[in-house]
């Protein structure tokens, strides 16, 4: 069988059958190609005019605001425009009236000279006539008239002088009582209108307790805790005279109330030990100059001062834990202002800087630099220190009258001073020139190198003076307390004896990590 036209055939059917299938596919593959480009084509299109739609909201929205700034723009150019037709038309009618009183300031003028005519013309009839009288009184009396004018005008001037000096001295005197009824009616209705408690300060502040159980933690085995607090603040501590209280004696009130909180802390603590007790008394320090900044601040609001430094307000509310002859300074200094503020408003004064004067004239008492200086001279360095104005300088340094007066608010201080502190049990000399001989004997303790802490307690029977164990060894500690106790007998006046104690300690601390 011959194969070859077999082959033949076969070959040429797969030709044709090839060339089928690439003309068939060329077909379908044109035709997805015209496909995706219809599609591509509506879509974009759709995204053409999806742009240009969103385009067009643009558009419109600018436009919109646009359009309202303008609107806002000629509202408010309508409106200047109106304020400026306003203020012409006012212009126009002041003008008018302007121009209304200067014709009547002319027709006054032509009628005034008119009757300065008329008055000439009479003046001169008068004179005449005068003259006529004057020839005819000479020609009675037998006297010219310069010889009976110089002897009218010499009997004139001596009744002049008589009835001038006359009414000098009443009114003199008519001014005199008026002003001495007018100084104390301001100097009465002050007072009147100034009503503050009287506040006397004692040495003492009882701390109450529930039983004596916390009495027996508060004073530790063997006094420890005691010893530790009365080291830590300075105040000495009473357990046994009062039953449910304990006594807190200090001269020092800012002491008396760090003791009394470091205590009520303690107790609600239930942690009483030294080291707890030296934790707490210095938060509760802390805590004090906080709360008397702000006793500070509360003070200025109170009063309307404002712009005050915050050093002169710190001092302000430590006033409220100082006295001045029993009398609390802080309520004085208050009472003080109000004082001033009144008396300035009676006498037509800037009552503010009266007010402010008033406030700050004793701060000099509760700073702690240049002890020897007057507290009215340091108050005023103090003021001057913090920018106050020279008025208020001067009126604090000078209302004790040791420097001169150059203000007006000066002499109003010093009766604001007086009228406080002279009020029927307003003053005791007895606190003061107590707890003045008590500090003092600490600043004199304190003077010496090495000590750290000195606390007057017990009265003043007893001072106690703390020394830093790296300057002071034992045998100077020794021959400190003597040398302290032979200064105070040397200097100072006190009943009965002090007693010095030294006291040095040594602690070593380290920390497990």
């Amino acid at each position: 069988m011959n194969l070859l036209p077999i082959i033949l055939a076969f070959i040429a059917g797969a030709a044709i059958a090839l060339v089928a299938y690439i003309l068939i596919n060329r077909s379908i593959l044109k035709g997805k190609s015209a496909d995706i480009i219809e599609k591509a084509n509506l879509e974009a299109e759709k995204i053409k005019n999806e742009k240009i739609l969103q385009a067009k909201e643009k558009f419109l929205n600018l436009k919109s605001e646009h359009e309202q700034y303008v609107n806002e723009k000629n509202a408010q150019i309508r409106e200047a425009e109106s304020r400026i037709r306003q203020k012409e038309n006012t212009l126009n009618q002041q003008t008018a009236e302007v121009q209304k009183k200067g014709k009547e300031i002319d027709n006054m003028k032509s009628s005034l000279k008119g009757q300065q005519d008329a008055l000439a013309r009479k003046t001169e009839e008068y004179d005449k006539r005068i003259g006529e009288a004057n020839r005819l009184l000479e020609n009675i009396a037998g006297m010219t008239a310069v010889e009976a004018k110089n002897t009218l005008m010499e009997n004139m001037k001596a009744e002049a002088r008589t009835e001038a000096q006359a009414y000098i001295n009443d009114t003199m005197d008519e001014a005199r009582l008026n002003a001495a009824k007018e100084a104390k009616r301001i100097v009465i209705n002050t007072i009147q209108r100034t009503a503050t408690e009287t506040a006397i300060e004692n040495a003492v502040t009882t701390f109450p307790i529930e039983n004596d159980e916390i009495k027996g933690r508060i004073i530790g085995r063997e006094g420890r805790n005691i010893r530790a607090l009365e080291a830590a603040t300075g105040v000495e501590i009473v357990v046994d005279d009062t039953p449910d209280a304990i006594l807190l004696s200090a001269f020092d009130p800012v002491r008396r109330e760090v003791a009394r909180l470091a205590l009520h802390q303690l107790v609600i603590d239930g942690r009483i030990h030294p080291a707890r007790i030296e934790e707490v008394v210095t938060k509760v320090q802390k805590q004090l100059e906080d709360e008397i900044l702000e006793t500070g601040k509360r003070t200025c609001i109170d009063l309307g001062i404002h712009g005050m430094s915050m050093e002169l307000v710190r001092l302000i509310g430590r006033m409220k834990y100082r006295s001045s002859y029993g009398q609390n300074l802080l309520q004085h200094s208050r009472e003080v202002a109000n004082i001033c503020a009144i008396m300035a408003s009676e006498l037509g004064l800037n009552v503010k800087m009266a007010k402010r004067a008033g406030l700050l004239h004793d701060i000099g008492k509760v700073s702690e630099a240049d002890p020897e200086l007057p507290h009215a001279i340091l108050g005023m360095k103090l003021a001057e220190q913090y920018k106050e104005k020279p008025e208020i300088c001067n009126a604090i340094g000078a209302h004790h009258e040791e420097m001169e007066m150059t203000s007006l608010i000066a002499p109003i201080v010093l009766v604001g001073d007086a009228i406080s502190g002279a009020r029927p049990g307003a003053r005791r000399e007895v606190i003061e020139s107590y707890i003045k001989r008590l500090k003092g004997m600490e600043d004199l303790a304190a003077a010496y190198p090495g000590v750290t802490k000195s606390y007057a307690i017990q009265a003043g029977r007893e001072l106690r003076v703390i020394v830093g164990a790296e300057q002071v060894s034992d045998e100077q500690a020794v021959t400190l307390s003597s040398d302290i106790a032979k200064k105070i007998q040397d200097e100072m006046t006190y009943p009965g004896q002090v007693k010095i104690t030294v006291i040095r300690e040594t602690r070593s601390v380290a920390y497990a990590k």
